[in-house]
């Protein structure tokens, strides 16, 4: 005669069991690889400028800020910082205002040819970039927008993906709550600026997240337009000092300045980040 059969429960318990200790594991495993190359950025950028070894130059020993220095100290790296901030954070603000108020026209004005406009202006996603850069750039070249920070921010504020997020959440928006502020004599800038814009705070410091990095990590189009070494941002800078036979340290120093910014603008926005994500997912 044969054994009692275990329990259907039994054998899900076990299963479950398994998986709490299973899922924590391979999350830790992918955490451990994926932060990996940033550890071995900085352990690298610490270590002395000659006599690297490896894999013994990734342990933590005999640490220096000698590389540091040398890029703290550098004149070029204000002006590169300088460029990358007013690049940054001008094309948040413009990216951010013409992708609301084109969001909302999208989502909640009635006019002729609206919906084969927005398609058009979407279809702008299925092009790639590297396409319109010559084109681009001999446009600008003419209007003498090379080496112009008006040159390097212009081209960039058409964003596609941000009007086609704006105008989503935007619909989502009640529209009694834009007819009771007509009733009330609110023109449709107020009705913009005082009751659609507070709504879209969520979406907002998303989108303004994502445009930042993306222009902080942009490097191929300021390293087309700012062919003047007084234009260049700090991925181009850093891209520089590899050509200029910088030690690894120095190269990866600069690499570290430049990304300092970034986890503190996440930092600082990860609340409305977190909670804009789970609202475009909710309202599809």
């Amino acid at each position: 005669m044969s054994g009692p059969r275990p329990r259907t429960g039994d054998a899900l318990f076990r299963r479950r069991g398994v998986s709490r200790v299973l899922v924590p594991l391979l999350l830790a495993l992918a955490t451990l690889v994926t932060l990996f190359p940033f550890y071995a950025m900085v352990v690298l950028s610490l270590k002395p400028a000659t006599g690297l070894t490896f894999p013994d130059a990734l342990l933590p020993t005999g640490l220096t800020a000698e590389a540091y220095k040398v890029v703290l100290a550098g004149n070029d790296l204000v002006r590169w910082v300088l460029n990358t901030v007013v690049y940054s954070l001008v094309s948040v603000v413009l990216v951010l205002l013409l992708a609301s108020m084109a969001g909302y026209a999208f989502a909640k004005k009635r006019f002729p040819g609206r919906t084969a406009m927005f398609w058009s202006f979407l279809a702008m996603l299925m092009v790639p970039y590297h396409i319109t850069l010559i084109p681009t750039f001999v446009m600008l070249s003419k209007l003498d927008g090379v080496n112009t920070y008006w040159g390097l921010i212009v081209p960039t504020l058409a964003n596609a993906q941000a009007t086609f997020l704006m105008r989503q959440f935007i619909a989502g928006i009640p529209d009694a709550l834009i007819d009771a502020a007509r009733v009330d004599g609110a023109s449709d800038l107020r009705i913009f600026v005082q009751l659609i814009l507070p709504l879209c705070r969520p979406i907002l410091a998303t989108l303004g997240l994502f445009v930042f990095l993306w222009h902080w990590n942009d490097f191929l189009w300021p390293l087309v337009i700012g062919q003047d070494p007084e234009m260049r941002t700090l991925t181009t800078g850093i891209a520089g000092l590899m050509r200029e036979s910088q030690p690894l340290s120095v190269t990866l120093a600069g690499s570290v300045v430049a990304l300092a910014p970034i986890f503190l603008a996440y930092l600082f926005a990860q609340r409305h980040f977190t909670e804009g994500v789970a609202m475009t997912g909710v309202k599809g």
